[in-house]
């Protein structure tokens, strides 16, 4: 089945995602939408490089990736994105301190921060349920957990508290994020992506409550059809923190 056939509003098993996508990696659905970056567009992590003018810093260009079937453009404002709102129950999890840095991407490679871009988090919980969505397996219309979004400060910084993911049937171990520039405009530069966990690290998340109540995982990352489109350049390198993990992540947009 064609990604363009599909019926508008509705929501996708997941069994049809993997079947869309294909079990050995088919392409990505990037989404090319009015005012989106477009399906051949980059975003690009910082790294520090010589002859950077103005304090800027050289970039690389990471991958775009699919929105998938679960994302909720909810307008939840919070950075910690751990409880339902309206029950205020906390999902359980080991703790994940998250900070993303958005930047613009100039035709040089140099990228300067973006203030006041919006950055949607969304996620499944440690027992592989999204929050809001009808699913075969699952209702969960109505509750809004681990889903939220923050604008960036001045140095394009947004920071998020959250759980490490847990994972279900057809993919490995993911969290989704989407950038809108300009979020209250009509039109506006988007980039949307997932991002990933080093397989030995969640092997070893996943030995405790209550990731472990689960039993093995199906699916590491060689064997997620998105993450081998790209995935080993938006791996995060999550260090601990307490009883938790800490990340983060730059990226910089190219914005024509």
């Amino acid at each position: 089945m064609d990604h363009d056939d599909l019926p508008v509003g509705r929501v996708l098993s997941r069994r049809e995602v993997v079947a869309l996508l294909g079990a050995s990696g088919a392409a990505l659905l990037a989404g090319c939408r009015p005012g989106s970056l477009g399906a051949d567009s980059a975003a690009a992590a910082t790294t520090a490089g010589s002859g950077a003018a103005s304090g800027a810093r050289l970039c690389v260009v990471r991958p775009e990736q699919t929105e998938g079937p679960y994302f909720v453009d909810e307008r939840l404002d919070r950075a910690d994105i751990r409880a339902d709102p309206g029950t205020g129950v906390v999902k359980e999890g080991a703790p994940l301190a998250l900070t993303l840095v958005v930047q613009r991407l100039d035709d040089a490679g140099r990228c300067t921060p973006i203030p006041g871009a919006r950055v949607d988090l969304w996620q499944c919980d440690a027992a592989g349920v999204y929050s809001d969505v009808v699913d075969p397996s699952f209702d969960t219309r109505g509750q809004r957990y681990l889903r939220g979004h923050q604008l960036t400060d001045a140095t394009g910084t947004a920071r998020f508290t959250t759980i490490y993911p847990g994972w279900y049937r057809g993919r490995t171990v993911h969290l989704h994020f989407k950038v809108r520039t300009e979020p209250t405009a009509a039109r506006g530069h988007e980039f949307t992506s997932q991002l990933y966990f080093d397989d030995a690290l969640t092997d070893r998340v996943f030995t405790r409550a209550p990731y472990a109540a689960r039993g093995p995982r199906s699916t590491r990352n060689p064997q997620d059809g998105i993450y081998r489109r790209g995935g080993d350049q938006l791996l995060l390198d999550a260090q601990e923190r307490g009883d938790g993990y800490a990340a983060s992540f730059e990226l910089g947009m190219r914005m024509g």
